[in-house]
Order: C-alpha cells, then structure tokens, then sequence
C-alpha cells in the first residue's frame, strides 16, 4: 500500500500523478474510432461482426432483439427472494427519483410578460447495461427505473450476451420488473455505435445512459453530438475519510468491495488522520482478503490503485477530497464532524454517512442512481437523476403592454450589438415606436 502524507511538498504532483493513471490511451481512443466508423459505414453486418469478435457470440440480426416473453420467463423463473429484492430496490429508486422530479412553471416578469419552463421526457433513450463475468443488474435498475418516471415513451437496453447469445436471467428479470420490455444482445461499442447512429435492426436513440468499460466510455464520448449522454463513468473509485472513531474492520471492508470490481483500474483512497489508523485498515484488508471470491482480481486492484493518504485534520481531508473528486465518499469519522465535511466537499459523486453506512447500500439498495461522475468529473457534472431523462424548454409569452416596457433593453441592445433587424422586429410591435 502506498502512503502520502498530505503535508509533504510533492504530495500535489504525487497525487496528480495517481489520479491521472487511468487517463484513456491513443490506442484504446482509435480501436473505438474504427469500430464506429465501421458501424455507422455497414450497420447490422458490423454489429455482428464484433459481437463475434469480442463476446464470441454468432448473432444474425434477427438475434438481435431478446424476445418479449424470454424476458418475462426470466422474470418468472427468478427465486422469490431474489425477485422480491428486485421490487424493493426499484421502489427504493422510484420513491427517490419521483422526489427529484421537475415540476413545470410560470410567473411574470419585470416587464410584466409571462415566462416559465416545461419538462418534457427525452422522446428515444438508450441504456447500456454491462454484463459479462459481472452483469451489473443493480445498473438495470438505476438507469430504467428513472426513464419510466420521466415519461420517456422509447426505452431501448443492449447488454452484452455469453458466447452462446444468453444474457444473465437476473439481469433480463431486473429490465422485467423495471418495465422494459426492449432489450438488445450487443454490448460494448458497437452497442454504443447501434444506438446513436441507428442500424436496420436497432433504431437510433436521441440520447445514450449507462456505466462501462473504458473503450464503452470512450464509445460514448466519441459519438456525444450525434446523439446525447449522460456521464463518462469509468472504473470504480471510493475515499475514505477516517478519524479514530472509525471501525477499521469496516472501513477495509468497504475498500475491498470497490477492489472487487477488478477492471485493475479502479481507485481506492484512505484518507486518514493518523498513522495508527492507516495500519489498522491495512491489517484488516490483508485479514480479510483470503476470504474473498475474486481475491486476485482485487490483489490487482490493491496493488496499483489503492492509496493511504495521512492528513492532519478532517479539513485537510476534506480538501484531498474536493481534489480528487471521487465517485463515492465515505465519511467514518464523529458524528459532530459530519456537518462541517457535508458543507466543506463539494465534489463527491454520492456522500456516505457513518460507520453503519457502507457504499454497498447505495450501490444496491438506498435509492439515489449509482451512475457518478469519475476520474475527477465529480467538479464539473454531477450523478445520473431523472432530469437528465427530460428535455427543459423555456416558455416566453409578451402581451403590448409588456412589450412596451422591455422596448428600452432590447433597442440598447440592438444598438451596442448593431444588429438593426432585432430591434426592428419588436419596435414593429408597438405602435410609435422609433428606430433602435
């Protein structure tokens, strides 16, 4: 495990320097280049042919699409237990989401006109559900659900299939319970490539969701002006923040859970006020690893990605944070200290609470979107919510009395500008009314 100490005089260029080492390559940048050149040049026959190339899997177009009833099937054949986790989950999110919601609105004025905004749903959107060793199922739920809530009347998902065209069942019973009945067997770029610029077999959307690898991210980010998305959400990265009130057995927990996802390019952080707390955490991961399924994909993960940073104080943490921006913050400190950290960080993707709340519960189960901003985007963008499901149109309505009285602006305007037809267009409107 790597440690810094916050006070040394490279601990800036050092931590940049960690942070950026998950920056996407020039090759990763022009394999995704060619393959949506390719999609966009030959449609369904590109499709096809990197589905084959990178899931191994023999799709004709007409294989494409998961029939309705095999993602009902799914649905039905799921345990109870799992079933029932399913439905809570989604209503933990819908409850959530319906809170988020945009309302329209109206009101005057200074010139006494009438102005306002309406929310309308985004008419087309395509969701990308990663699947593979790990079908994010929870990803299913996070992204659809606040589609349904908007209203938005085209819902199309494509996740990758096995080599055998099967996608995970818990993951066509999770888009069941979610009301999506639109599913696609294509993942990875060329699901990306699909969905923006359309193909014969999978229309085009107007606007593309959801978390990936690098080169779907990437996908992503190439394709975004012919079609809209959401955010650029990369590896998985969690800081925690540790006074001695933490429980290092938690703490350790929880940074071995993020590990898990294995990519190898995840990023973890410990950002403690003390040594002592450092060597606790890290005895408790060591303890604690042996135990664990993926064990060696997380071993990758700790070896590369995974930083101790010692700080002086909770506001010295607090600014470490707001540096790197992580996807999920978890606060493990005194109960007195939560305020002033929640006012002092401004740039976490989801902010976790106490020693009883691990990220796992908002991964899974709390109701907030799991789709954050990552690799310091967490300054600029925010995490996945139902507006971005909706299109905000303006609404502007004058009346000659109105008119009249914001005559004065636009002709001051209209002159500093010196574009005459502007003002023109409204002194037409009232009668008497001069040149600009």
């Amino acid at each position: 495990m790597r440690t810094l100490t916050s006070a040394s005089k490279q601990f800036d260029s050092d931590l940049a320097v960690f942070c950026g080492g998950a920056a996407v390559s020039r090759e990763v940048s022009g394999s995704v280049a060619a393959i949506l050149s390719d999609i966009r040049a030959r449609g369904d026959a590109a499709v096809a042919h990197y589905a084959l190339r990178f899931d191994g899997a023999t799709l004709r177009p007409r294989d494409f699409r998961v029939p309705v009833c095999e993602i009902a099937e799914a649905a039905k054949r799921l345990p109870a237990a799992r079933r029932a986790a399913l439905v809570a989950a989604r209503a933990a999110i819908e409850d959530f989401g319906r809170k988020a919601l945009p309302a329209d609105w109206t009101a005057r004025n200074r010139h006494g006109a009438e102005v306002g905004e309406k929310f309308d749903p985004i008419r087309r959107v395509g969701i990308y559900v990663p699947g593979g060793e790990v079908p994010l199922v929870s990803s299913a739920l996070m992204t659809a659900t606040l589609a349904k809530i908007a209203g938005c009347p085209g819902i199309a998902v494509c996740t990758p299939s096995g080599a055998d065209g099967r996608i995970a069942s818990e993951l066509l019973a999770a888009l069941h319970v979610a009301g999506v009945g639109e599913v696609y067997r294509i993942g990875g770029v060329q699901a990306i490539g699909a969905m923006a610029y359309g193909t014969a077999t999978i229309p085009g959307v107007d606007k593309v969701f959801g978390p990936g690898n690098a080169y779907v991210c990437e996908a992503k980010r190439q394709v975004f002006g012919a079609v809209g998305v959401d955010l650029l959400p990369g590896p998985s990265e969690l800081m925690v923040i540790a006074d001695d009130s933490a429980r290092p057995d938690f703490a350790a927990a929880d940074l071995l859970a993020q590990a898990e996802h294995g990519s190898g390019r995840e990023r973890i952080y410990l950002v403690a006020t003390s040594q002592k707390i450092i060597a606790g955490v890290a005895a408790e991961i060591k303890r604690q690893l042996g135990g664990l399924a993926r064990s060696e994909k997380i071993r990758r993960v700790l070896d590369t990605g995974f930083l101790a940073i010692r700080v002086s104080g909770l506001g010295r943490a607090a600014e470490v944070a707001n540096r790197v921006a992580p996807e999920h913050l978890e606060l493990l400190v005194r109960k007195g200290a939560v305020p002033g950290l929640l006012k002092s960080v401004a740039t976490a993707g989801a902010i976790m609470i106490g020693n009883a709340t691990p990220t796992a519960l908002g991964d899974f189960a709390a109701g907030p979107s799991h789709v954050l901003p990552t690799g310091g985007a967490g300054r600029f963008s925010s995490g996945l919510r139902v507006a971005d499901f909706l299109r905000r149109t303006s609404i502007v309505s004058y009346d000659l009395q109105s008119v009249r009285s914001a005559w004065p602006t636009v002709a001051a305007f209209s002159a500093m500008e010196r574009l005459d037809a502007h003002g023109r267009s409204v002194a037409i409107r009232i009668p008497g009314a001069g040149s600009p």
